[in-house]
């Protein structure tokens, strides 16, 4: 009898030192890293399916889509509502397809996949996420090409969630280095904007995160000279400290609680930090796109430092 295949599909571990990550077949993401046994992502069992995303790739767009609908050199697109409760289209195409091995060595993978021309999205895109370790922590390059005659719209974006090792991430301490937060209505795409200066949101100094509720967009990234923006989860002592960090791709970052989960026992154990190339509904907006003429590419890099207080990578 054949061996009954993981909901992930096949497991792909990668090594370096004491940090060990397993990138998946389904989705072409991370279903768990860890660095000395403990968890930085708060990944999901071999033996279960994905659940709310987890480092799932959020491509050719992120986030929502709102009703589904946008419209392309005046040709109307309707995409398929895969989150009907709130009428929308959400997290792309490319979360659920099984992307093939392209290079595999200790500390390093490299997984791709086509996503196919469809309803309310007609053009090919060649996607490839790689991704290794070193002493800098999990870094992640994806590459998007358009294999279409026609230029394509596309965007990116990944849904980690990461875990200082607190209980709940009530008790962490959280920075998120971002002057504004997109503000949404009732199907969560975008209505305005709003400093966050003065406001609960505001995290671009250290605090504890509590119990405020966040599932929001922040952008106005302040970056280090070396263009990178970095966000930062840390336990009350300061002894563990994760920190995300993007590069210039990727001007947006959602910010998730997880209070929406619908697994009760799953929220609030990691806070999920969504680096987003592009705002929620940027499909109908235009705003964030980048237009990829045939055989162009398109690049973005983000990655994963664990550490105390102070650390961060990239």
């Amino acid at each position: 009898m054949a061996a009954t295949a993981a909901p992930s599909g096949a497991q792909h571990a990668i090594r370096y030192g004491d940090q060990e990550a397993v990138a998946v077949e389904v989705g072409g993401g991370l279903r768990t890293y860890t660095v000395a046994g403990e968890a930085v992502l708060d990944g999901y069992a071999e033996d279960a399916m994905c659940d709310g995303a987890r480092c799932q790739s959020l491509i050719p767009w992120p986030n929502r889509v709102r009703d589904g609908k946008w419209r392309w050199n005046g040709a109307d697109q309707q995409l398929a509502l895969t989150e009907p409760e709130q009428h929308n289209a959400i997290h792309g195409l490319v979360r659920w397809l099984a992307w093939d091995v392209v290079h595999k060595a200790d500390a390093s993978i490299e997984l791709r996949c086509t996503c196919a021309p469809q309803s309310g999205y007609p053009w090919r895109l060649a996607v490839s996420n790689a991704w290794s370790l070193d002493d800098g922590g999990l870094t992640v390059v994806t590459t998007i090409r358009n294999m279409s005659s026609e230029p394509a719209p596309v965007a990116a974006g990944f849904h980690p969630y990461i875990t200082a090792g607190t209980p709940l991430i009530d008790d962490a301490v959280l920075t998120i280095p971002a002057t504004t937060r997109i503000l949404t209505g009732d199907q969560q795409t975008p209505v305005g904007s709003e400093p966050v200066a003065g406001t609960a949101y505001d995290f671009t100094e250290p605090r504890r995160l509590g119990e405020l509720e966040i599932d929001h967009t922040y952008t106005g990234l302040t970056r280090d000279r070396d263009g990178i923006a970095r966000l930062q989860l840390a336990a009350p002592d300061g002894r563990r400290a994760v920190t995300v960090w993007v590069d210039d791709a990727y001007p947006y970052l959602e910010v998730f609680t997880g209070d929406a989960l619908p697994d009760p026992g799953r929220r609030r154990r990691g806070l999920g930090v969504e680096p987003m190339s592009a705002p929620p509904n940027a499909l109908a907006s235009g705003e964030g796109l980048v237009v990829l003429e045939p055989g162009a590419e398109w690049q973005g890099r983000w990655g994963v430092t664990a550490g105390s207080t102070g650390n961060a990578g990239g």
